[in-house]
């Protein structure tokens, strides 16, 4: 019990430091600007034209309030110059540094950068008019909070790509598992934000979260199969059995993979269609991967006429032994067999077994044609032929002399 209090305690402190540090830069980012802005009116209200502008309008002078337009316009129309000026501020800086991290993280951050100059000219707009209230200042710092969390969130490219480098290093740590911790990661920064802008506008977060718990129950129940198909993508990724890109079958479903997310796996058939199953299934069945196989088997049986001699078998297996043994794509480290192993009703077989060196379809295509031309010219060179399914009938013809015995009979 103390520790959950000392834990919600911590928390409650995390998300106070995020808040005041919102509602510091919002007192402190533009206070400068707005002093000076606010100087040049004043000498305007002391000019001679001064009735001019002190007119007002809904209770705002017309100073002030031709001011916060203007510099809010100016804000808006010059956000995207002004952040490519800082951005290349910042990357001579990153310059200096040997790794790439710090340029992705100055591209990545340019969105929420021109966000925070449309955040400064709406700050400037509220003080000119003079409705810098406590409504205002929850407003202003919201998003205040949105563009910290956004930063946070444009750092995650960055963080992606030192995990997929390391995943290419490391063949326990998949490039799977990294997308999945990136999207973990992603979906922390998203809750927490959401729950810092609830504390930022009065919201009890603990009480909030309490009352999550009651229902967290009736909603486990319900997400149950979710969970299941979570964890399966999980134990997916720390096993390691498929990746993206890989031929594999699964539960009756064969094609390659082009997904591993945290709920399905997205399996595109080889009649082009894409069939999503649930990790839970892919994870409690027996995967079948073609692509981690390194070799493919050809296997078939040779069928010759039954009026192949006994020398032309001997120099027909003598020459298919050494053809397969000279082939530069049969693997040479797995079983290969070629015998005279069977007498079939309408042919004499020949058993025939060998491994490609490749895994790849096409490519293992063109060799087992290759295998099938030569294997042709073969039984050809030694006058033998290949067999078909046939049957010979042999009429018994009878004697005249039994004839008219079985007449006279």
């Amino acid at each position: 019990m103390a520790g959950n209090t000392t834990i919600e305690q911590n928390s409650t402190k995390a998300l106070q430091v995020v808040t005041d540090t919102s509602k510091d830069i919002i007192n402190g980012v533009d206070k400068d600007m707005y002093n000076t802005i606010q100087g040049y009116i004043n000498h305007l209200y002391n000019s001679s034209y001064g009735e001019y502008f002190t007119y007002t309008i809904f209770g705002i002078p017309l100073a002030n309030l031709l001011a916060a337009v203007s510099v809010l316009l100016i804000f808006l129309a010059l956000r995207k110059y002004l952040t490519i000026l800082t951005t290349k501020i910042l990357i001579k800086f990153a310059a200096k540094s040997e790794t790439e991290l710090d340029d992705i993280i100055i591209q990545e951050m340019k969105y929420p950068l021109r966000f925070l100059f449309v955040i400064i000219g709406i700050d400037l707009f509220f003080k000119l008019i003079f409705l810098y209230n406590s409504f205002t200042k929850i407003l202003l710092s919201t998003m205040i909070i949105i563009d910290i969390y956004w930063i946070f969130y444009s750092i995650t490219p960055a963080i992606a790509k030192v995990l997929y480098d390391f995943s290419r290093k490391n063949r326990h740590f998949s490039y799977e598992l990294s997308a999945f911790t990136i999207r973990v990661l992603r979906i922390i920064i998203v809750s927490l934000g959401f729950i810092t802008i609830l504390y930022n506008f009065g919201v009890n977060v603990t009480a909030f979260m309490a009352s999550l718990g009651l229902g967290g129950l009736a909603f486990a129940l319900a997400a149950k199969d979710t969970a299941a198909n979570i964890f399966g993508s999980i134990a997916l990724m720390l096993d390691q059995s498929i990746s993206v890109g890989e031929w594999i079958k699964v539960n009756g479903v064969e094609g390659t993979v082009e997904d591993i997310g945290m709920r399905t796996t997205k399996i595109r058939t080889f009649e082009k269609s894409v069939v999503v199953v649930p990790n839970s299934i892919v994870a409690n069945s027996n995967i079948e991967n073609f692509s981690r196989r390194g070799v493919r088997r050809i296997k078939m049986v040779i069928g010759l006429t039954y009026d192949t001699s006994t020398e032309q078998i001997k120099a027909i297996l003598k020459d298919l032994k050494e053809m397969l043994s000279n082939h530069p794509d049969i693997a040479k480290d797995q079983t290969t067999l070629v015998n005279f192993d069977r007498f079939e009703d309408s042919y004499l077989g020949i058993f025939f077994y060998t491994f490609t060196n490749t895994s790849d379809w096409r490519k293992y295509l063109d060799i087992r044609e290759d295998l099938h031309l030569k294997i042709m010219q073969i039984v050809d060179k030694h006058g033998s032929s290949f067999a078909f399914p046939s049957q010979s009938i042999y009429i018994e013809k009878f004697s005249k002399q039994s004839d008219s015995e079985t007449k006279h009979i």
